[in-house]
């Protein structure tokens, strides 16, 4: 698997051939994961007959004239289940404290300036480290998100109040003010725009660098419905690092994510991402946690290091209120650095990896500022158009400028 990554980012002509066959070969299996979901989305039988303790199906499929058998993992999240009884003692987040610290100033200055943060409304558990730190990461378009992803804790609505229009000067005035070299600038889906508000991240930027040219610039985005357009609108703007999320492994996502999100839509939006400006660099984040098995994991890091990207985070998943999917594991410090290391095999330029790591992590945000700093340092080559073609077909097509997601509605049950 190794090889076919290095020679993915080596020679494209040769790289896409093992990449073709790769997914190629992937075909029955994700047929008989078509199959487990259906089972589990209460299309087949019981849904949720099945132990969520670490249990396995035995499965057969015809691939080629031959017969192959796949162990399919059969562990998926679930809402109101129980939790493991306690957090284990290397699982600990230090809380805030002291009134004249570091965080109070964040705080004071984002009330002042009328922003709102993810760190607060999706209740990280980072918070008060990073902001202690004078790192936050920067909320554009509200705070209403119209996607309900089971995971995330932000408000949802289907119809949002519109954006300010005037967020991407005052964004740009604040962190002026704050005096930041990195900042990191994300949002809620808004998938009530015709765009999906990428114009307006790209004129946040375009203010940012304008206010503070030296500045270094991140975005953490939704997928755009898969909408290219919109991805290249943002990808070309003066941005240094594109960054969305794949959130979890293929299986689990119509478990974990809003039914209009998809595994392959997301490789595709850091595909094209890649493709519209090469000279980006890339990143993406993978909450462990919610029963995935190791091989997933591993799959998923190969699939996205398949699409060029440069950097990868992942971290331990945690349930932000009762609402919200239990955790089926704490996964060990241990398995976090195994996972890593794996992922340098392939060849990301850098992998943060840990318990308590996210997405905006104040040390990868350090250390790629550092790397795009680096004139040694060059970002990984977009994939071959043909398996970006390959990824195309097999996202959702686009019907009247709208995004058509072809996936059975999920239905969650309570313990």
């Amino acid at each position: 698997m190794k090889a076919v990554v290095f020679a993915l980012l080596a020679g494209p002509a040769v790289a896409f051939q093992s990449s073709k066959t790769r997914w190629q070969s992937r075909t029955s299996r994700r047929q008989v994961l078509d199959e487990q979901r259906e089972l589990d989305l209460g299309l087949s039988d019981d849904p949720f007959s099945h132990s969520a303790a670490d249990s396995h199906a035995h499965h057969s499929h015809a691939h080629d004239g031959a017969e192959m058998e796949l162990h399919v993992p059969m562990t998926v999240p679930k809402v109101g289940v129980a939790m493991p009884e306690t957090r284990p003692d290397w699982f600990r987040v230090p809380a805030p404290s002291g009134d004249h610290s570091k965080f109070n100033e964040v705080k004071d200055k984002v009330k002042e300036l009328g922003l709102a943060t993810v760190c607060e409304e999706a209740q990280c558990p980072n918070i008060g480290e990073c902001w202690n730190g004078g790192t936050g990461t920067i909320m554009l378009l509200g705070d209403t998100c119209t996607r309900g992803c089971r995971f995330c804790a932000v408000k949802t609505s289907s119809t949002p109040p519109p954006p300010d229009a005037f967020e991407p000067f005052s964004t740009a005035k604040a962190v002026t003010e704050w005096g930041v070299n990195y900042v990191v600038l994300t949002s809620v889906d808004r998938d009530d725009l015709p765009d999906g508000g990428a114009a307006h991240f790209a004129l946040t930027v375009e203010m940012l660098k304008k206010s503070k040219p030296d500045i270094r610039v991140e975005c953490l985005v939704s997928d755009f419905q898969g909408d290219v357009t919109s991805i290249e609108t943002l990808a070309t703007s003066p941005l240094d690092v594109y960054a969305h999320n794949v959130e979890t492994v293929e299986r689990l996502t119509p478990y974990v994510r809003d039914k209009r999100a998809g595994y392959i839509q997301s490789l595709r939006a850091l595909a094209a991402a890649k493709s519209a400006r090469p000279s980006l660099y890339t990143k993406t984040s993978l909450m462990l946690g919610l029963g995935e098995s190791d091989e997933e994991v591993r799959q998923a890091i190969s699939d996205i290091r398949s699409v060029g990207v440069d950097v990868l985070t992942l971290g331990q998943y945690l349930r932000p209120t009762e609402q919200h999917l239990a955790v089926v594991e704490y996964v060990h410090p241990d398995k976090f650095d195994e996972f890593k290391q794996y992922a340098l095999d392939l060849g990301y330029s850098y992998v943060a990896a840990g318990p308590l790591v996210r997405s905006s992590y104040k040390a990868g945000e350090f250390f790629i500022e550092h790397m795009i700093a680096d004139p040694d340092s060059k970002p990984a080559p977009p994939p071959p158009a043909e398996l970006v073609a390959e990824l195309e077909a097999r996202c959702p097509k686009h019907e009247g400028g709208a995004v058509k997601v072809h996936m059975p509605e999920t239905h969650f049950t309570s313990a």
